[in-house]
């Protein structure tokens, strides 16, 4: 029996982590968050897809590919959280729990940076904990599917 698959997608210029604006971010890299969230994903019996790109259709695209095959998605959107309609769209239409996720706490930043469409297609939101939160949405995603919710 295969185990849930949670898919994990990042958006534009996480790709930068561990160099870009490190006084924000932190000095993790993307690879340090992959592994992060496969040993939480093992804690918990769940399999993990992670995934990043800069392109918006290609992440529209991957969330599309989740329904039906995923039990859910946790996402960093980055810069399209305040700007994505499709992204969103693509979020409701996956039928699946969102969480959302994000490194800094967006709403302790620029005030363009405090909307995000994603959030009203997520189960929940996670945001300044840095790339521990990560680990966080794993976790309540794993009681999300053991709740049956997912």
């Amino acid at each position: 029996m295969q185990p849930p698959l949670i898919v994990i997608l990042n958006g534009p210029n996480l790709n930068l982590l561990g160099t870009r604006q490190p006084h924000l971010y932190g000095s993790a890299t993307l690879d340090d968050v992959e592994a992060l969230c496969v040993d939480t994903a093992e804690e918990f019996g769940l399999a993990v897809d992670f995934r990043q790109t800069n392109a918006e259709g290609e992440l529209v695209t991957w969330v599309q590919e989740c329904r039906g095959r995923a039990r859910g998605i946790i996402i960093n959107p980055a810069g399209y959280t305040t700007t994505s309609i499709a992204l969103l769209d693509a979020l409701l239409a996956s039928d699946l729990p969102v969480i959302e996720v994000h490194i800094t706490n967006i709403h302790r930043r620029e005030e363009f940076r405090q909307h995000s469409y994603v959030s009203k297609a997520a189960t929940g939101v996670i945001a300044g904990l840095g790339v521990e939160g990560y680990a966080l949405a794993m976790r309540a995603m794993a009681g999300i599917i053991a709740e049956g919710r997912a």
